[in-house]
């Protein structure tokens, strides 16, 4: 069963390791406010022939046994060209994946607080400078790791505060604990930070009591720190994150199946997770009656703690899209959401990596953001960004190509095999599109 402490190891195995189309007659996706509508591939600038080659690549992943089931939306101009399920939310009682699946989107949970700091960043609340001791008494005597002295931690003092950029950017010297072996990531671990069984103002008074691993500022670190950031977005707004959230962003893009837990009506949608075995195949890792997502936390958190479905976050991806809008509701300003979507690390913490580089890549408040394409065998567009969760879940957006998608999976440990998969269908459609 997954708790935090597997999935600190699923991780960092998984990082260690890994160094429909749409035809007329689909029907239009209509929850609360306009639609997002569906449009054939050739209408907005795509070739059907090279999107329909999306279908089979995600077929052969499922008969290949390298995940248990898969479902993909894609937007193009704002409309869904390509919205496709594959395989199996439960193996074992034979229940097929579908669009309205409810899943596991752990960090993709950390976009969505990003937005959230921004809206009050926007109304002057607070401000991407501020140190976050104003608002988090917690961490008023932070100290910096400065190593070992038979076998004891010594600290040394901050060069300067931790802001609210910095958790936005990870550059603020927290740590995850799965990631690194060191003294601080065990005092993570020992002390389980991140327990659903916990409070969030518990976790933080914790947190404020373990020295950071580094320096703020002097590099990219992934780490708990949207899950800071959530805490004081909770401070400054006057409520929880929940109640932020449903108010200011899930009702106003329509997502209504995204919460931190599974309302019990719709727990018969939700999907079990699946680990992938080295040499292929896979085994129930958790079941969907057996997960803590069907009971409300204590702690909401917001680095990992969300479920939803491909079109809920397919709206919200299509808001970023608009630059901050979505159905006549502006959320955020245009040149918000540019900030957001461009690179914030400063040169010594570039390009940013999870236990190793990738090069080309940043990363802005709240997204990885491509700086420059390195692979070219992975095409990836100057200013695209998105991000991914630890079930193998993925988004990204490409401004330049007025796109979004969506691909999901329940599957750990992370592996980016969807990602990966139909990236280079997606751009090929388009790049034969503009050809003809």
């Amino acid at each position: 069963m997954l708790n935090h402490k597997n999935i600190c190891w699923f991780s960092r195995i998984t990082v260690m390791c890994t160094s429909v189309y749409m035809s007329i007659s689909l029907c239009t996706a209509t929850l609360s406010g306009e639609p997002l509508e569906t449009a054939a591939a050739e209408t907005v600038g795509m070739s059907g022939e090279k999107l329909r080659l999306v279908t089979p690549a995600l077929q052969q992943l499922v008969d290949q046994q390298r995940l248990a089931g898969t479902t993909a939306v894609i937007l193009r101009r704002g409309k869904i060209v390509y919205f496709k399920s594959f395989g199996f939310r439960d193996v074992a009682q034979n229940l097929p994946m579908e669009n309205n699946t409810i899943l596991r989107f752990y960090s993709m949970t950390k976009p969505i607080t990003s937005v959230a700091a921004m809206m009050l960043v926007e109304q002057g609340k607070m401000q991407l400078s501020d140190d976050i001791a104003k608002y988090a008494p917690q961490f008023k005597l932070l100290e910096v790791f400065n190593g070992l002295n038979n076998d004891e931690i010594t600290t040394t003092k901050l060069k300067r505060s931790v802001t609210i950029r910095d958790l936005m950017r990870h550059t603020s010297g927290f740590t995850y604990g799965f990631l690194g072996n060191t003294a601080i990531d065990k005092q993570y671990n020992a002390h389980d930070v991140l327990s659903r069984q916990n409070t969030l103002s518990g976790s933080m008074d914790i947190l404020g009591t373990i020295p950071l691993l580094y320096q703020p500022g002097a590099r990219f670190n992934y780490s708990v720190s949207t899950d800071v950031l959530g805490y004081i977005v909770e401070r400054v707004s006057g409520v929880d994150l929940a109640t932020f959230f449903d108010k200011h962003i899930f009702h106003p893009l329509g997502m209504v199946d995204t919460a931190f837990h599974v309302a019990p009506q719709s727990q018969n949608r939700f999907a079990s997770v699946y680990s992938g075995k080295l040499f292929g195949g896979i085994t129930l890792n958790e079941a969907a009656g057996d997960s803590p997502f069907l009971q409300q936390p204590k702690l909401y958190s917001g680095g990992s703690g969300l479920v939803s479905t491909a079109l809920d976050y397919a709206r919200f991806c299509q808001m970023l899209l608009n630059l901050g809008a979505f159905n006549g509701t502006r959320l955020l300003k245009s040149k918000t959401v540019a900030e957001m979507t461009k690179n914030q690390l400063p040169p010594e913490a570039f390009p940013m990596g999870i236990i190793v580089p990738r090069p080309g890549i940043g990363f802005g408040l709240g997204f990885s953001v491509v700086v420059k394409s390195i692979d070219p065998n992975l095409p990836r567009r100057i200013g695209e960004y998105g991000w991914s969760g630890m079930a193998s879940t993925h988004f990204w957006v490409s401004p330049q190509d007025d796109l979004a998608v969506v691909v999901l999976s329940q599957l750990v440990p992370y592996t980016p095999q969807l990602e990966m998969t139909i990236r280079p269908l997606i751009y090929e459609a388009i790049d034969t599109g503009a050809r003809k």
